[in-house]
């Protein structure tokens, strides 16, 4: 039998017995359902590792095809098919589904991508207006006393914490918080804003 251009032989003792396994396997037998994953595991791997290239996605896709195997070998009727046959049958699906959802993913981060680039990029207008008030912000830091403006500089363009503000500059914490507070309250009258 060939599955996606992977020969899988069936000789008739094997299948046999595959299929002897799964029914054992559908009663609940442990033993049977070690003895089967032994008897089939590498060639099940082998065929997902051949559909989906890469060996952790197949080593997941064969843990899940061993607990549908596991969960549903009541299904499995040794009147119609071999026993090898449906478990790589189980094997291939599994793989073919695996590559379906990851493309569907990729598709996904296709029309996102997309759609986001394509959003309305700032104005003209937007990056003036942004422009000056980032003039006036300058101009008016260039007015506090040194100490204030090496806080503020630090916390709100370097994003360091208060904490580490002090650390940095060798002042206590509460010195600096005095700092940043002096500097806001006098950058805001500085810039005319009331609230």
């Amino acid at each position: 039998m060939v599955i996606d251009g992977f020969d899988v032989p069936e000789d008739g003792s094997a299948a046999d017995h595959a299929a002897d396994l799964l029914v054992r396997v559908a009663a609940g037998d442990q033993g049977a359902f070690a003895e089967l994953y032994d008897m089939l595991s590498s060639r099940a791997f082998g065929l997902i590792l051949r559909v989906l290239v890469d060996r952790s996605q197949s080593e997941e896709v064969l843990q899940e095809v061993f607990l549908e195997i596991w969960q549903s070998a009541s299904s499995f009727a040794p009147n119609k098919g071999q026993g090898r046959s449906w478990v790589l049958t189980i094997a291939h699906r599994r793989a073919v589904d695996r590559v379906r959802a990851s493309q569907a993913s990729a598709d996904r981060d296709v029309r996102v991508g997309v759609r986001d680039a394509h959003t309305p990029q700032e104005g003209v207008v937007e990056q003036v207006e942004s422009r000056i008030e980032g003039r006036r912000v300058v101009r008016a830091l260039g007015t506090l006393p040194d100490p204030q403006r090496e806080a503020l500089t630090l916390a709100y363009f370097g994003g360091y914490s208060q904490s580490e503000i002090a650390a940095l500059v060798g002042a206590p914490l509460g010195t600096v918080k005095t700092r940043m507070r002096d500097g806001l309250t006098r950058l805001r009258q500085e810039m005319g804003v009331t609230s």
